[in-house]
């Protein structure tokens, strides 16, 4: 097992919650990258509605859609909304920014092991410079078929502390690869090249 990887006891939505909590409540200006996407939108209603006026953490995204923030399909209109009202800054990708020194970086994990908006064969340079990338999946995926912005691999491991929510028996399958060392989809790259703690919340 990667000696940085821990799997969280509880994988629940609820736990989730209480490790951004943790994270969005620390001192000064805590900078968090969060995903867009049908499984965080609880978690994040959930967290914006616990908000504390004294917390003023920054968040931003791992990945979004060049589409216009009223779209349905945008991320970042996506956490706007959720955060409106609260004392939270939403801050939108932009193409080439450099970005990195996150307080956390919590990642999805598509059935096909992408991560952010880095799939299979993603034509992104492993090594490429923490930033912010243009990026075109190839097939594009029929539930979202746009065009994306994504933060790189060295972006995604620029953080102090790194998340991964999972859901499904097919996904444990792909962590656990993952961990032993398969570097062949982009989730084994990012725990590959993780510097930080990694943990791991999953269900089934």
């Amino acid at each position: 097992m990667h000696e940085l990887v821990d799997w969280a006891p509880d994988g629940s939505d609820s736990a989730v919650c209480d490790r951004l909590r943790s994270a969005v409540s620390g001192p000064g200006e805590p900078l968090v990258a969060v995903p867009g996407g049908a499984t965080p939108r609880p978690i994040l209603q959930v967290l914006a509605s616990d908000w504390n006026p004294q917390w003023r953490a920054v968040l931003t995204l791992t990945d979004d859609r060049l589409v216009p923030p009223d779209h349905p399909a945008s991320n970042f209109g996506m956490v706007s909304a959720a955060f409106a009202g609260t004392q939270a800054t939403i801050r939108p990708l932009v193409e080439g920014e450099t970005l990195g020194g996150f307080d956390l970086v919590w990642v999805g994990m598509g059935a096909d092991g992408h991560i952010a908006s880095l799939f299979p064969g993603s034509p992104i340079a492993r090594n490429a410079p923490p930033r912010v990338a243009r990026a075109w999946p190839d097939p594009l995926p029929p539930e979202a078929p746009f065009e994306r912005l994504t933060l790189t691999l060295s972006s995604l491991t620029a953080t102090k502390a790194l998340i991964i929510v999972a859901r499904g028996e097919a996904k444990r399958a792909l962590l656990e690869a993952a961990i032993a060392g398969d570097e062949s989809l982009p989730i084994g790259q990012l725990i590959a090249a993780a510097k930080s703690p990694v943990t791991i919340y999953w269900t089934p």
